[in-house]
Order: C-alpha cells, then structure tokens, then sequence
C-alpha cells in the first residue's frame, strides 16, 4: 500500500521537510518574476487553510495571504465583539476574502472581497486599515485638501480606539462562515463574543460558487434516482456500506462505513466510522435515522457513581450539552453525533482539549495564565471521572433526537435522571429549516 502524507500537517518548527510548493509567479509591482510559496496546514480549533507568501527580489514587494481549504459550511457567520481591553486587541482572528468589517461606533465599513483574508489580530486589523487610509494622503492634501482632513481626522479616531478610552465593537460578517475570533475564556463561552448563523442568499450562495440542484441540469449532473424497489430497507439495515471520502484531520484519501441500527427503547440510528491510515485518527459518527421528533427535549442526568459514568448516551448533531458545575457549554458541532457512555462524552471533551496536535494552548506563544486555567479546567474533567465531585450532565436537543439511559426497569422512576419535552421557538424551528417546510395535502405518489 502506498505511504499516504497528510495533506494538511501541523506546523513544527523541526519539520525538516514543511512541503511547502514554490511556483514562479508575476510581480505586480515591477512585472518581473518573484517566488510564491504555498504552505497547506491546520489552524488549531479552526480548519484547514492554504498560507500564501509573495516575495520579489527585484524590487524587494512582498504579500502574504490566507485561503480557507475546508468545506465551504452551510450558513455564513456574525461575529459580535466588544473590545475593552489590551488583551481583546491581541485577540488572534481570522477573516477570509468574503468578509466585511464594520465598527459601528465610527460608522466604519470594509466591504467584502475588498481584501484578501488573513490571519492578524484585532489590533493589526486596525493597523492595516490605517494604513490603507494612509496610502494616498500625500496625493489627496495636494488635490484634494479638504478631503484629506476628513481622512486625517478619521484615521486618528482608528488610534484613539487603540488607546481604549472607551470599549468599541467589532463585527465580522462573513457569508463562507469562514471567520473566526480567538476565545480567550475557552473552554468557556465567551462573554465579549457572540456568534450569530444565517442561511445565505442564492445571490450570496452563486457568489461563493455554489449552486442548487436545480441549477445543476444536464447529462453531465452526477444526480440520478434511484429505482423503485431497487434497494430495500432490509438490504441496508443488513449491509456495511462502504465508501471512498477524505480524512477530516488531515484530508488524506480513506474510507467510511456506515451501518443502520437500532437502540433498544429509543429509535434507529446510522452509525458512521472513519479510520485514516496517514494520520491514524479514527472517527465515530451517529445521526437519527428517524427524522425530526414533534418537540425538543432537555435531559439532565446527575453524575454521582462509576454506574453513572457507564449509562448510554446518544448525542445527535443538533443537541446542545452543558455541564453547569463547570460553566462549560459545548456547542452541538463541537463533538458531532456520537453514541457512547457519560465517561465516554466526558473524555472525549478532554481529549480535544488536551490534544497538542489540535490544540494551541501549549504552544509557546500562549500566556502562562491561560495554560493554567486550562491545566484547572482538566483537572476538574478527571474529578467527575473519577468520581470525586458531583456534576450535572445537560443535553438539549431541539431535533428530540438525543438519548441517556435510565438505570432503572420497567416503570420504576430514576431520581437521577430527569427528561423533559418542550416546544421548540420559532428561532429553533428556523435554525433547523422547519418553518418554510410544508406537508399540507403531500401524498406518497
């Protein structure tokens, strides 16, 4: 079998051999040759990006950039932060080619794809704007006097943000989701920071070069039904299916398979496994079979004895988990779907976490006290596993498609877990595409 690399590797400042491509490129500047380098790679708690250097040795000009290799995401992303401190402008962010930028307080827009993305901070995103301000002052107080004592006045509002007299906000809007702002309170949530999700446009889907099935017509389309009766549900509940996809981690080529079960006492279930032979990371799956329930539910289940820490759980991709103890709240994509035990979801938190391949909280560059907190924060995910403190496990699935088993039988009631059903909002209903779906008079032609 032939020795697969990870397209995408971490960084390591003794990787002898970072793969880096060097292509012959055009210079902008001076129309000579110069050298760009691409270098495929991970971002901690991100994704995988492509980092482009321009270097031209003819007239010294150089530029760097960022492209984002992932999956483009399904919705587009809001990022609200409130900057009131030194630590929130050195705030690591990323911002890719379709983001705009706004501080509302100024009145200050940088439209979308009028920069190429990057990885910089809250203070170098203010940087760079003064500086593009700054670019044709010369030219304009020659021409254009009055306008450029507009421009000077405005670039000194963007210093006296840096000097942080007042707080400010910073927005981010990006329609590829593919922005993102460091949290300096991880594993908690962020006070400062707010992420909001929206379903894009078709205008802003074809701007991102994506296009629904119905644009996608042909002989060419790779979209063809299926026959009647050509597969049963016997046949696929029966069957290991098996297909070709790309690692995850590190997008090497590898397989996946999928295999139709059923949970006793709850519902069927499609449980997806992936195992990569380049980078060895293995991947469990679990999405419901069955669809979406009438209402959510919200399951809390109290941690007390090792038999606890063995009861099944079945979380989906849509359920929320919180362990209030903690102040940990762990959005429904951070872990995926999974079928596993209470110590199971626990470890696996801490793995992530604790992970110096895809975590950046022991590089370096990070300051003391944040390793410490982190280190805190471990330690307190071995208490509960170890029994030595009491927690609370919370699930909340607005699709009702999570699961934690009871300890008792039959119609005896579990005082340590407690299963509540409720309506979902209107919010939840349009997070999950429910509102603008309707089955009134639909037949089963």
């Amino acid at each position: 079998m032939a020795d697969h690399k990870p397209l995408f590797r971490d960084l390591d400042g003794d990787d002898a051999d970072p793969e880096a491509t060097i292509v012959e490129s055009l210079c902008m500047n001076c129309q000579k040759d110069g050298q760009t380098r691409l270098l495929l790679t991970k971002i901690p708690f991100y994704k995988e990006v492509v980092i482009m250097s321009f270097t031209c040795e003819h007239c010294g000009y150089q530029n760097n950039e960022i492209q984002s290799s992932s999956v483009i995401p399904e919705k587009g992303v809001k990022i609200t932060l409130t900057v009131a401190s030194k630590e929130d402008l050195n705030r690591q962010l990323v911002k890719s080619d379709h983001t705009s930028t706004q501080i509302p307080e100024l009145s200050f827009e940088v439209p979308s794809q009028s920069q190429k993305g990057e990885i910089t901070t809250v203070e170098g995103l203010l940087n760079r704007a003064i500086s593009g301000l700054e670019q044709d002052q010369p030219a304009r107080r020659e021409q254009h006097l009055e306008v450029a004592k507009q421009i000077d006045a405005f670039i000194r509002s963007l210093q006296e943000l840096k000097e942080l007299d007042k707080p400010f906000t910073l927005i981010l809007e990006d329609i590829s989701g593919n922005s993102f702002i460091e949290n300096l309170s991880a594993p908690k949530s962020d006070p400062q920071c707010t992420y909001e999700y929206f379903r894009r446009s078709p205008e802003q889907d074809r701007e991102l070069g994506i296009f629904s099935h119905e644009e996608v017509t042909g002989e060419k389309s790779i979209l063809h039904p299926i026959k009647e009766g050509e597969f049963t549900l016997e046949d696929i509940e029966s069957e290991v299916l098996r297909f070709a996809t790309n690692c995850s981690n590190c997008g090497a080529p590898c397989e996946t398979n999928m295999k139709m079960t059923n949970i006793p006492h709850f519902k069927e279930v499609v449980i997806m496994a992936t195992s990569c032979d380049a980078c060895g990371i293995r991947t469990n799956e679990v999405k419901s079979g069955a669809g979406v329930e009438p209402q959510g539910v919200h399951i809390e289940v109290e941690v007390r004895r090792k038999e606890d820490l063995t009861r099944d759980v079945l979380k989906s991709d849509t359920c929320d988990l919180e362990i209030p103890q903690l102040e940990l709240t762990v959005g429904p994509h951070a872990l995926g779907g999974r079928f596993t035990t209470i110590e199971g979801l626990i470890t696996a938190m801490k793995d992530q976490l604790n992970d110096p391949a895809t975590s950046h909280i022991f590089g370096d560059s990070k300051q003391d006290k944040t390793k410490q907190q982190f280190e805190q924060f471990l330690s307190k995910l071995d208490d509960i596993l170890e029994n030595k403190v009491v927690a609370t496990v919370v699930l909340d699935d607005p699709c009702g498609n999570s699961y934690i088993q009871s300890m008792k039988d039959g119609d005896e009631t579990d005082d340590q877990l407690k299963i509540t059903h409720y309506e979902r909002t209107f919010e939840q209903n349009e997070e999950l595409g429910l509102n603008d779906m309707h089955t009134e008079n639909y037949t089963n032609s």
